[in-house]
């Protein structure tokens, strides 16, 4: 054997082997992984009850209908969910997955990591030949001044040559209409010599999104009723004074009002009852 043949062995042996199809008939969600790349299916989906999210019925509603288009195949857009944190984006996303299916409709969903978005065409390629309809969700997408992550996510929302597969579409959540600080953006502007063409290409991102949906901080009444609606749903009893006493208390230590702090404050409610969360 030759000393290239040699060489040439040697890298066959440290190249990874081809990538395999998983069952996609495991479950109805999966986690995308790197190193190795690999698909892990989600046997069950920590979220949140569609009717629970309250105070967000524009977004709920638009969100769903578009979701249901592109599973029955018809045409959909990629969605970018952007505003408050604590106000359920992320589980308003996991919720309306979980209502398509309970209508009857196939749908997959695969979670992909900020971090991991330059193997989106690794993962787009297993995705493109799969006899399925893939959701695939990046949650907290935000990219930083020198983050080049961002020139990855064109492959989802563009497709480059090949396009994007028709059978997925791309959900993320940020608490940044344009994924990057606003603070960046100007300082880019003011530094640069066409300030105009400085930062359109990260800026541009959020363009590429045909859906945004705005998320903004909860009323007080809308927090009670959150609140209450998880009382409800689990079977914890209060009375109304005493639950609106302790979650307006409960809000100010947290110096916050969402969607999130209320979820918090029933935990904490549930926990002293007794009562056990399930589902």
């Amino acid at each position: 054997m030759t000393e290239l043949d040699r060489i040439a062995a040697a890298l066959e042996r440290m190249a990874p082997a081809p990538l395999q199809a998983p069952d996609f008939d495991a479950a109805d969600a999966f986690v995308w992984h790197v190193d190795p790349d690999r698909l892990s299916p989600v046997p069950r989906v920590n979220r949140v009850e569609l009717d629970l999210l309250l105070g967000i019925d524009r977004a709920r509603n638009t969100l769903l209908e578009n979701t249901l288009q592109f599973a029955r195949g018809l045409p959909a857009n990629n969605a970018l969910l952007w505003g408050a944190r604590g106000m359920g984006k992320s589980s308003l996303v996991k919720a309306v997955h979980a209502e398509v299916m309970a209508q009857g409709v196939p749908l997959k969903v695969v979670e992909l990591q900020r971090e991991d978005l330059p193997s989106v065409t690794r993962l787009l390629a297993l995705l493109r030949d799969a006899p399925h309809r893939f959701l695939l969700f990046c949650d907290d997408l935000s990219f930083s001044h020198d983050d080049q992550h961002y020139k990855s996510l064109k492959a989802v929302l563009d497709g480059g040559i090949e396009g994007r597969p028709d059978n997925v579409l791309f959900y993320a959540t940020s608490n940044r209409r344009h994924l990057m600080p606003r603070d960046m953006i100007e300082n880019e502007r003011s530094t640069a010599i066409s300030p105009s063409e400085a930062t359109e290409e990260k800026v541009s991102l959020s363009d590429r999104f045909g859906l945004w949906l705005g998320f903004h901080p909860c009323s007080q009444d809308e927090y009670l009723s959150m609140i209450r609606g998880y009382c409800d749903a689990h079977g914890v009893e209060i009375d109304d004074e005493t639950l609106r006493a302790e979650a307006i208390e409960w809000q100010a230590t947290r110096g916050a009002r969402s969607g999130r702090v209320a979820w918090q404050y029933f935990t904490d409610l549930a926990g002293r009852k007794g009562i056990r969360i399930t589902g």
